[in-house]
Order: C-alpha cells, then structure tokens, then sequence
C-alpha cells in the first residue's frame, strides 16, 4: 500500500506541474488557487501515508500470514508479534526450518557444541545423553534428511516475557546404523523413512538476542 500511495503522490505532483505550466499565464489569483489546491492534495497524500505506516507499526505485520490458523494459534502469533516488534512469522518458519536440518545433522555427528549453542539446558541434556549412550555401544549412524515435507505451527504463546512456537515438521529421512566393526545393524540409505515431530521453540522478547531455542521434542 506504500508504494502505491508513493506513486500516486507523485503522479498527483507531476499532473499538479502540468496544470501549473498550461494555467500559469492567467490571472493571479487563479494562480494561487491551483497552488493551494495542490497543497491540500500533497498534504492529504502524506496524511494518508503517515496514517499508513502508523498502521504498520502498531498492527501486526503478519496479517496475511496469519490467515487460516486456528483462533488460538493466531492469537498466540499476535501476542507474540506484539511484544516482539521485530517478529516476522514466515521468515521464522525458514528459521525453523534450517534449525531443524542443523541440529539433526549436528545429533547425528555427535556436535554436543553445536547442539549447546542451538538447544536448552534440558534439550541439550537429553541429545547428549543419547550421544554418549550411541558412543559407548560402538554405533555410528549415517543418517540423511532426504526432504521437508511440511512446516506448520502447532501452538503459539506467549508466556510473560517467553515466547513460545511449537512447529510441526514432517520430514523424510534415510538412516543407518553400524556397530562397531562398520557392519550396517540397522536402516537402509534407499528407503526414507517419514518422520513427524513437533519442536517447540522459546524466546524472551526482552533480550538483545535474535536468536530461539529448541526447548522441548515431541513426536507428532
């Protein structure tokens, strides 16, 4: 809509001209009133565009995006897009979406800092765990994520000061297991298999970092 009032202020000024020039050898008067005329347009122009970016700031910016969500889930988003200025919903989804993909891959190789700088206390604790048990067994995984399927929001809150965004991903992955001779136990890198789990992602909008935490997986 800016853009839209932008072009048209200036073809209104660009017309105004015009008039000015063909009109500009009659009488005076005439050429004060063709004046204050297009003081009025320019000046109803930038009331409109101000009124516009006042909308902007104070509405959700997510308005499209927002569409076809359940009450709930879109008054959670609103909430959360409200006391975070700077939320945007689709370019969190890709946030999202790469989150996913980083930290399975970093799971599957055993990064315990990678999943540390990504993950909650809790979250971390529970991959890190699952790491050491795989270790001490011997087993060593080839996993692969063939595909995202689908990313869709769950739930949405806002807890106090936390936000809180529950995405559910459905993903198609290709796993592999060897002991500790590299004989394959388990899997096939042929045969993906659908994987559906639900992460929730957490953020207090009072802090400096951009950055949202895996804090909890579910499986969908």
């Amino acid at each position: 809509m800016i853009w839209q009032i932008v072009i048209l202020a200036m073809i209104a000024a660009f017309l105004g001209m015009r008039l000015y020039s063909v009109l500009g050898r009659k009488a005076e008067h005439e050429e004060e009133a063709i004046a204050s005329q297009l003081e009025r347009a320019q000046q109803e122009n930038e009331n409109r565009q101000q009124g516009q970016q006042a909308q902007l700031t104070e509405a959700p910016r997510n308005d499209r995006a927002l569409a076809g969500f359940t009450p709930a889930i879109e008054q959670g988003l609103r909430e959360i897009s409200t006391a975070d200025r700077q939320f945007e919903l689709i370019p969190f989804l890709e946030g999202a979406k790469s989150a996913y993909e980083v930290i399975l891959d970093a799971f599957w190789r055993g990064d315990k800092e990678e999943l540390k700088q990504l993950c909650d206390d809790d979250v971390y604790a529970s991959f890190s765990a699952a790491i050491e048990e795989r270790e001490a067994a011997g087993f060593k995984v080839d996993n692969r994520l063939i595909r995202i399927e689908d990313t869709t929001v769950h739930s949405a809150v806002l807890d106090k000061k936390v936000a809180r965004i529950a995405i559910r991903f459905v993903a198609d992955i290709a796993s592999v297991t060897y002991d500790a001779d590299g004989n394959m136990v388990a899997g096939s890198l042929d045969d993906a298999i659908e994987s559906r789990d639900i992460w929730t992602f957490s953020r207090d909008v009072r802090s400096d970092d951009p950055n949202w935490l895996l804090d909890e997986t579910d499986a969908a």
